[in-house]
């Protein structure tokens, strides 16, 4: 988690290196290298000019939605999603800017829940929370060390049901008491004056931060994972 920590600081102030486009995204998503006081650090950076527009989440919002996902992930304990964090002043304009994470995309979720299922609970509460409308099976990354990341969440946080998941294999299952217990405290955050809710509405909008909140309490109150409620409760393409 040190080195991680090393990392996020070069995300916030580190120069930023543009290396190349990198391939099956929607959206315009770039390779970059970041340097800071002689450190560097490989790093996802999507700016906001290179969205494609969409008819249900606002232009330009979608790097904030990155980084409030690694808020929430990090509030609530799971630590699963890359350091993330929005500069201001890029090559390319504002944007998200997320560590890299080495991998071999021929594991991903479909391939790594044949052995590793149970690791990605976390991941199917941190997808009910921000209400993500896209967990692609390639979402799901596996690092160097075997430690699984999510990624890819600028489709987060609507106000109106949207989730869109390939994990629904814990739907109706209960969250037990650790993973209660950790949304419990999630909870806790997001409702406290100055904590994680007055942050979300200033990065997305006070009635996402609300919306959030009350997906958690729901959540608490059915004390169980979420069922498919939609016509369309797989994202396209799958991987």
């Amino acid at each position: 988690m040190a080195q991680l920590a090393g990392s996020a600081a070069i995300l916030d102030r580190g120069e930023v290196e543009v290396l190349g486009l990198l391939p099956y995204s929607s959206n315009y998503t770039f390779l970059a290298r970041l340097r800071a006081e002689g450190s560097e650090t490989l790093a996802v950076y999507k700016p906001n000019r290179g969205e494609r527009p969409l008819w249900d989440f606002p232009t330009g919002t979608l790097s904030a939605r990155e980084v409030a996902t690694f808020l929430v992930s990090e509030a609530a304990g799971w630590h699963i999603v890359p350091p993330t964090v929005l500069r201001e002043e890029a090559p390319l304009g504002p944007g998200s800017v997320q560590l890299f994470i080495e991998h071999d995309p021929e594991l991903h979720y479909l391939t790594l829940m044949q052995h590793r299922l149970e690791d990605f609970r976390v991941f199917a509460a941190l997808d009910a929370v921000v209400n993500n409308a896209d967990r692609k099976a390639g979402h799901v990354l596996q690092d160097g060390d075997g430690r699984v990341w999510a990624v890819d969440h600028g489709l987060t946080f609507n106000v109106e049901p949207k989730l869109r998941t390939v994990i629904w294999q814990f739907a109706e299952k209960p969250f037990g008491d650790v993973l209660r217990a950790q949304l419990d405290r999630l909870g806790a955050e997001l409702a406290r004056p100055g904590g994680l809710g007055d942050e979300l509405a200033d990065l997305l909008s006070p009635e996402e931060s609300a919306a959030t909140l009350a997906r958690v309490e729901t959540l608490l109150v059915e004390d169980c994972f979420p069922s498919p409620t939609s016509e369309r409760p797989l994202p396209w393409p799958i991987i």
